[in-house]
C-alpha cells in the first residue's frame, strides 16, 4: 500500500484549488513513467493552469513547480524550479532532472537542495541518490516499488511546501 494514503492533508485554500488537478488524475495514476516521453495533454494543461492562477497558489511558485511535474510538464516546472533560489527550489529542481532522465544534473541539484528538512518525510532510509541510480538503471522500464517512491517523494514534497 502507497504510504502517501491517507491523502496528503493540505491547508483548505491549497486543497480547494489543486482539488480540480486531483480529481482529474488522482495521485496513484499520477506520474506514471519514471521518465515520461510527452507533456501533458491540454485539458490537463488547462486544469493545472487554473489551479496555479488560484489565489492560493499565485505566489507560491514551490507548489507551481510541483503541480507541473504532476502533470508531466517538465518545461513549465523547470522554468518555475530554476528561478527559487532555495533548497526547496533545487529540490523540485532536482526531481525535474531525474524524471526528464538528466540524472548527473538531477544529482547536482540534490547536492543543493542538501539534507532538505522533507526528506524525513518520505519512506524511512530514502536516499535521492541512490533513488536517480536506481531510476536510471531501470532504462525506462516502470517498477511499481520506483513508481510508488517517486510518489511519495513528490507527495511529501508538494505537502510540505504546503505547510
Amino acid at each position: 500500500m502507497p504510504q502517501y494514503d491517507p491523502p496528503m492533508q493540505l491547508p483548505d485554500a491549497i486543497a480547494q484549488a489543486t482539488a480540480p488537478v486531483f480529481d482529474a488524475l488522482p495521485l496513484d495514476q499520477a506520474m506514471p513513467d519514471l521518465v515520461p516521453s510527452a507533456a501533458a495533454g491540454p485539458p490537463l494543461h488547462e486544469t493545472v493552469q487554473a489551479a496555479v492562477a488560484h489565489p492560493a497558489l499565485a505566489d507560491h511558485p514551490a507548489l507551481q513547480a510541483g503541480l507541473w511535474l504532476y502533470a508531466d510538464d517538465l518545461d513549465a516546472s523547470h522554468t518555475i524550479s530554476q528561478s527559487i533560489d532555495t533548497p526547496t527550489g533545487s529540490y523540485w529542481h532536482a526531481i525535474m532532472h531525474r524524471r526528464e532522465g538528466d540524472f548527473g544534473n538531477c544529482k547536482y541539484w540534490y547536492r543543493l537542495a542538501g539534507d532538505h528538512p522533507v526528506l524525513a518525510d518520505i519512506s524511512p532510509g530514502f536516499d535521492p541518490y541512490t533513488f536517480v541510480d536506481q531510476v536510471q538503471d531501470t532504462a525506462g522500464a516502470n517498477t511499481p516499488e520506483l513508481l510508488d517512491l517517486q510518489r511519495q517523494e513528490w507527495s511529501a514534497l508538494f505537502a510540505w511546501c504546503a505547510k
